[in-house]
């Protein structure tokens, strides 16, 4: 979405919210450029797979170039998509069941028809597919390097050899002691370079045609659940005793500190995924936030502010973005690490 399309023909003034959380949020199409729907609107179509008395596959145009149905909701005009043959309405990329009247029904500005289950390819989905093809072809770039060269490494595995080096010296076996940190080297170096470069996919939100995959929470939390499993499965006796038996704790006060312990399990991956998806989610809202700056007080003169502040943000950025799969890896090290450390 551009903000020429957000100012409109009839020159209302742009919402910047709508065009923030359009960037930040998946969607059912992808959007290159051009209007949001209808003439001049450039997008990719993706499928929709719904499982409704039944599997139901199709394209995303037959919602999104269906009916468009316009409404106001307290105050604020908004709009749905309504396809009356196939019985579905699109709202705010939400798929829903249209009622016998072949509309949607709202309450208190919600809708409140029925929802199928929704398995389609969305953009951070397809996303998802794409970088982890990328990281396929990247690392058997990588491994075909080493394999055809007894020297030096030739090519991409220069760039890249500095990196696994550190996962593995200054992540893995700083935090995973003895031998142990071997066996969990695969699925470091797999979140670390997976975070990164969806982290360096996700700056392209800022411009029309993104998308924004470690910025959705569902993502984080998968990647988070697998660290919570590799720490649940690998902690050893002494692990598991200091949950159901913390030392130097009185006998009586095991029935306070036994949940406290739990707790802290399940809080810890929590924390994971709350901190990668809010630092990445926070830096696209900041860097469209100033751009929408000139639009909301509608004065070019404001760019000479808000542009030069939004160009400094999207290179740190760029910091961030390998901060954030640092952070993630050593913090999964670290609980791992935890959980298979020996009583001493």
């Amino acid at each position: 979405m551009s903000f020429n399309t957000l100012a409109g023909s009839s020159g209302e003034k742009v919402d910047v919210q709508e065009m923030i959380m359009h960037h930040v949020k998946d969607a059912h199409e992808w959007h290159i450029m051009g209007p949001d729907h209808g003439e001049g609107a450039v997008v990719i179509p993706l499928p929709i797979i719904l499982l409704d008395e039944g599997l139901k596959v199709f394209s995303s145009n037959k919602l999104y170039h269906a009916d468009l149905v316009e409404f106001e909701s307290d105050g604020h005009k908004d709009y749905y998509f309504a396809n009356r043959e196939l019985g579905y309405g699109i709202h705010h990329e939400k798929i829903y069941k249209l009622n016998d009247a072949g509309e949607l029904d709202f309450e208190h500005g919600h809708v409140i028809n029925a929802k199928p289950l929704d398995f389609s390819i969305t953009k951070n989905v397809l996303t998802l597919f794409l970088s982890a093809l990328l990281l396929f072809v990247i690392m058997k770039s990588v491994v075909s390097s080493y394999k055809n060269n007894t020297g030096v490494p030739k090519g991409l595995a220069r760039y890249i050899e500095p990196f696994v080096v550190f996962v593995r010296d200054d992540i893995a076996k700083a935090n995973i002691h003895g031998e142990k940190h071997v066996k969990y080297i695969p699925f470091l170096l797999t979140a670390f370079f997976f975070i990164w470069i969806n982290n360096l996919l996700g700056l392209i939100p800022i411009f029309p045609g993104g998308a924004n995959l470690t910025g959705n929470i569902s993502f984080t939390l998968v990647l988070a659940s697998l660290t919570l499993l590799f720490t649940i499965f690998s902690g050893n006796k002494h692990y598991w005793g200091h949950i159901f038996a913390t030392p130097g704790v009185p006998k009586a006060l095991l029935p306070i500190m036994i949940p406290v312990e739990i707790i802290g399990i399940f809080t810890k991956p929590f924390a994971l995924m709350i901190r990668l998806f809010a630092n990445i989610t926070a830096g696209h809202i900041i860097i469209l936030s100033l751009i929408g700056i000139i639009f909301t007080f509608e004065s070019v003169a404001w760019g000479g502010l808000s542009v030069p502040m939004a160009l400094f943000i999207s290179v740190l950025e760029l910091l961030v973005a390998f901060l954030q799969a640092f952070i993630f890896t050593m913090l999964s090290a670290l609980f791992i690490g935890a959980a298979v450390e020996e009583h001493h």
